[in-house]
């Protein structure tokens, strides 16, 4: 029951953050993709300098990349930053189907790839198995310790891109 509540509370909040609460429409008829930048939004938020070198909303800068230490993104920049981002880890999965591409391409976002492929929760996708909840929230920790924020994130992310709560 507390789980479940957790849940509420967390959808509640996205729901009255998004753009779209304020235009008096669900993020429901919003396309995948726009309620995944929701989301990373929501649980990212926009990075400072002191953050270095993640800047945006959750980019970790790599080597060759333009941005210099101390520098604040833009709302708008770090939007697009975001958007290009997760165009290139959904297009990663994009052999599964949307609904998987988008999930897996989030997921990837935060923990990266490579994770994502040694994953119980790909494995399980790639062979049709669509029952990946626990798998799924199991990617809830930060330095070994399971994280309540990471937890809700992973749990808002399957209700809103995958509609899979149990």
């Amino acid at each position: 029951m507390r789980k479940i509540m957790m849940l509420f509370v967390a959808l509640l909040t996205l729901a009255a953050a998004t753009p779209a609460a304020h235009a008096k429409k669900s993020i429901m008829e919003l396309p995948l993709f726009e309620r995944a930048v929701l989301i990373i939004k929501k649980f990212e938020t926009l990075h400072k300098p002191k953050h270095w070198p993640t800047i945006g909303f959750g980019h970790v800068v790599q080597r060759g990349e333009p941005y210099r230490k101390g520098i604040q993104l833009t709302e708008r920049q770090a939007d697009a930053l975001l958007r290009k981002d997760l165009r290139k880890f959904v297009s990663l999965y994009k052999h599964m189907g949307e609904r998987n591409a988008i999930l897996l391409g989030t997921l990837a976002y935060n923990i990266g790839p490579g994770a994502v492929n040694r994953s119980t929760v790909y494995k399980k996708l790639k062979r049709g198995d669509t029952n990946i909840y626990k798998e799924y929230t199991a990617h809830c920790h930060y330095k070994g310790k399971f994280h309540k924020q990471l937890h809700q994130r992973r749990q808002t992310e399957l209700f809103w891109l995958y509609h899979t709560v149990k």
